[in-house]
């Protein structure tokens, strides 16, 4: 109960946070943002109509499709996220009146900025806003479609009626915020822990694993494979390690076996011991290693 409640409490903070991007940096400066969102601000700019209670209206039939086509767990979570940011968009209305920055592009990047980091909180804890993402996960389910296309493609509709209303100025600027908002929506739910995974092939790959756990204080694991040409087996090292500990691994491989073979990849986000749990010593996974070969 308390974890669903923190969650919850975690999520309307996220959407103030956003409904406070488009209060503080995009309607001061006249700019738009994606998706239902984008179109109840193109009604205020053209009737003064409310930004949230326009979003809240336009997504009652998509959270009746939802609800009949995408089942009640998901439709729940949506509602719950739609009226959040749909009144906390009318509430802060009053920081229109405190624009912090005079500058058009500066408004849509720093627009982008928090608009993204709020979506992206919604987003990892699994939740949802309501607008286009309805429409893209219920064009997920009966038609196979990517829903980042879908997402993309309603947004440029978007992006060509406002063009055609208010110039294409606001119109390239708004894209300039979108794509801020989407890079940081993405790096907030893939997680700021970026890491590196480290595959190495070697006839060494003992000694390079020894050397690693010691000297680097990662644990490693072997993969068995075997070469296609000669069909011998090896050993194959696989660990998982932060950006500044490459160059040391690069130093031990080119050590002991200048001829092996690594690649180096991004992990977005990591999780377990030595990483979110709580690390084991390096002195005790020696100790460990000992043990068992003794046994």
């Amino acid at each position: 109960m308390q974890s669903k409640v923190t969650r919850y409490l975690i999520l309307t903070l996220a959407c103030l946070i956003s409904a406070s991007a488009i209060n503080l940096f995009l309607v001061p400066h006249q700019l738009l943002s994606g998706g239902i969102g984008g179109i109840a601000i193109i009604l205020y700019y053209l009737f003064e109509l409310p930004i949230g209670t326009m979003t809240l209206i336009m997504n009652i039939p998509l959270l009746f499709a939802a609800y009949r086509l995408l089942g009640k767990p998901y439709t729940m979570d949506v509602i719950f996220g739609t009226v959040v940011f749909s009144v906390a968009i009318d509430a802060m209305m009053f920081l229109q009146n405190f624009p912090i920055v005079d500058d058009s592009l500066l408004a849509a990047i720093y627009g982008g900025v928090f608009t993204g980091i709020g979506y992206g909180i919604v987003f990892r804890f699994n939740g949802s806003t309501g607008g286009f993402d309805i429409v893209a996960a219920i064009v997920k389910k009966y038609y196979a479609l990517n829903m980042g296309a879908v997402n993309f493609s309603l947004n440029c509709i978007i992006m060509l009626v406002a063009a055609g209303f208010f110039g294409p100025k606001l119109a390239m600027l708004t894209l300039i915020s979108m794509f801020v908002a989407a890079k940081l929506t993405d790096k907030v739910v893939a997680g700021f822990n970026n890491k590196k995974t480290v595959m190495i092939i070697s006839s060494k790959s003992e000694k390079i694993a020894d050397e690693i756990i010691k000297e680097v204080g990662r644990g490693v694991t072997f993969l068995k494979g075997e070469g296609a040409f000669t069909h011998q087996h090896k050993d194959i090292i696989f660990v998982v390690v932060n950006l500044t500990q490459i160059g040391k691994i690069k130093l031990l491989v080119d050590l002991l076996d200048p001829m092996a073979f690594m690649i180096v990849q991004d992990a977005n986000e990591v999780m377990g011991r030595g990483f979110t749990l709580p690390g084991t010593q390096i002195e005790e996974m020696i100790k460990l290693k000992n043990s068992a070969i003794r046994k």
